[in-house]
């Protein structure tokens, strides 16, 4: 056994990095979630002035549904995740490594191929598997196969330090699978990326690693099957041997997938700091080689011994905080990124549709007032002279001001279709001077100069009942303006005190590593 194996071994049994007090972290994530819900109740997107059934009305009831929506399902994807917290309980104390990687990558290969190790060194050795949400022993290793083998959740424990998590591949065919392994993400403290020597470094699978890696936990990119087989002759036949790749191609691979990697990590906006330079592994070889010394270093497993160790710290350093991880990211992705990525948006079609409505007031007034004064107008002679023999100007005037209410109240409601007016309870039109009277000694009546005094009267009347109507409309839009602006600084004041606490969550564990 190697020195790296020897000290790998000999640290994940008291891996240590216990004592941080998370519990006012904990605290201020779950004062946040409840001062946000209390926020956004309170800044409640009021109807007010609005129609049932209009457009800016429906748009507001669907930004109320959508947060209900949230809301019930962030409460079950926590529940969800009880399972996930359940093993991180059960396992506390323990590095939890994720071995991830597409179906055949070689995963259950290289946890039997470790666990066979621990075992050799006297280390116990138990896997188990979940069903129904509970943790149970198996009696027999992983199987190793060359098609997906790995229906559920399962891992293996090492010694008394460490516990590896063979999952299903995000890739599988089967949707359950991939579900199942997003599920219990949250558990791992570290992840080994394996990734065949067939089709090194297929970084979009960091795709589906992207939310892990952002966490901060380290990435070790593990080149598996980093084998060939070549022909010999033997007693005068040929058959075929399988070795070891060369040194060179499997450093030529290695620094392939490493850039690969770290361009990926770029564009995903993970810190490069997290991903440790692969190695190259041949778990075959090594076996049909006798696991000696000599043909475990030959087939990579003494550098990827010594490349667990450097995954350790990180490692460790992440399981400090997993608690407050596991809380904070529910919050940031079950909480605040639906509203991102959902009410946000909503919220500013809401804000420039009800901005749309206000610049197209004007243009509604003006038609509220020549679609009133076009239908009143016409019937204006035959109103005069209805009530010319009895020179009744201030009949004229009343049946005018009823015409006009009449039809002021009728379009006003067709053109503002969407809004709830406050429409005047009585109108009037004062009765012109010299309303029949001859306009001079030896003239008759000017009905010309009448009807041009009422239709004008009618007319202004219009207009400033159209005003006050369009007015009322405009209060109502920039309240509820004010409103959508409210609910948005809410959200916005949300992400910055949850930024400042996730800030605060990876400080107290830089301090604490300091101070010891």
């Amino acid at each position: 056994m190697s020195q790296n194996e020897q000290d790998f071994i000999k640290a994940v049994r008291h891996p240590g990095g216990d004592g941080i007090d998370l519990a006012p972290l904990m605290t201020r994530m779950r004062e946040w979630l409840a001062s946000l819900g209390q926020a956004l109740e309170a800044g409640r997107i009021g109807s007010e002035g609005l129609r049932p059934g209009s457009a800016l009305a429906l748009r507001i009831e669907a930004i109320h549904r959508e947060l209900q929506e949230q809301q019930r399902h962030r409460q079950q994807q926590w529940q969800a995740l009880a399972p996930a917290r359940a093993l991180a309980q059960h396992f506390e104390g323990k590095v939890m490594l994720l071995v991830f990687g597409k179906f055949n990558a070689g995963k259950s290969s290289l946890c039997n191929f470790l666990a066979a190790r621990f075992a050799r060194q006297g280390q116990a050795v138990q896997y188990f598997h979940l069903e129904g949400g509970q943790i149970l022993a198996s009696a027999q290793a992983f199987h190793e196969g060359a098609t997906e083998t790995t229906a559920r959740l399962q891992g293996v424990c090492l010694g008394d330090g460490l516990v590896l998590l063979d999952t299903p591949g995000l890739h599988s065919a089967t949707d359950d699978n991939a579900a199942l392994t997003q599920r219990f993400l949250d558990s791992a403290d570290g992840v080994l990326w394996l990734t065949s020597s067939t089709s090194p470094g297929q970084v979009q699978e960091l795709d589906e690693l992207a939310r892990e890696l952002r966490r901060g936990k380290p990435l070790l990119p593990v080149v598996t099957r980093s084998d060939v087989i070549d022909e010999d002759e033997v007693d005068g036949e040929i058959v075929k041997l399988l070795r070891n790749k060369s040194d060179a191609n499997r450093a030529d691979q290695e620094g392939d997938v490493y850039a690969r990697a770290a361009d990926k990590l770029r564009t995903l906006g993970v810190a490069l700091a997290q991903l440790k330079a692969p190695v190259s592994v041949s778990a075959h070889v090594a076996r049909t080689q006798g696991e000696d010394a000599q043909a475990m270093a030959a087939a990579g497993f003494d550098r990827l011994y010594a490349a667990l160790l450097g995954l350790l710290g990180p490692a460790l350093s992440y399981r400090q905080r997993k608690p407050g991880e596991v809380l904070l990211h529910h919050l940031q992705e079950e909480v605040l990124a639906p509203m991102q990525a959902h009410t946000l948006p909503a919220l500013a079609a809401l804000q420039h549709a009800v901005q749309a409505e206000r610049e197209s007031l004007p243009t509604r007034q003006a038609r509220i007032v020549q679609l009133a004064w076009r239908e009143i107008i016409p019937g204006l002679p035959a109103l005069l002279e209805q009530h010319a023999p009895a020179g009744d100007v201030r009949a004229v005037c009343d049946a005018l001001a009823q015409q006009s209410g009449l039809a002021l109240a009728r379009h006003a409601q067709a053109v503002l279709e969407g809004h709830v007016l406050a429409l005047p309870e009585a109108i009037r039109i004062e009765a012109p001077a010299n309303g029949y009277e001859p306009v001079g000694e030896d003239l008759p009546v000017s009905y010309e100069k009448l009807y041009a005094a009422l239709d004008q009267a009618v007319l202004t009347l219009l207009e400033q009942q159209a005003a006050a109507l369009v007015q009322h409309c405009d209060e109502q839009l920039e309240a509820l303006a004010q409103a959508v602006r409210r609910k948005q600084d809410i959200i916005h004041q949300g992400q910055h005190s949850l930024a400042a606490i996730d800030r605060d969550l990876r400080g107290t564990v830089q301090a604490d590593a300091l101070a010891h």
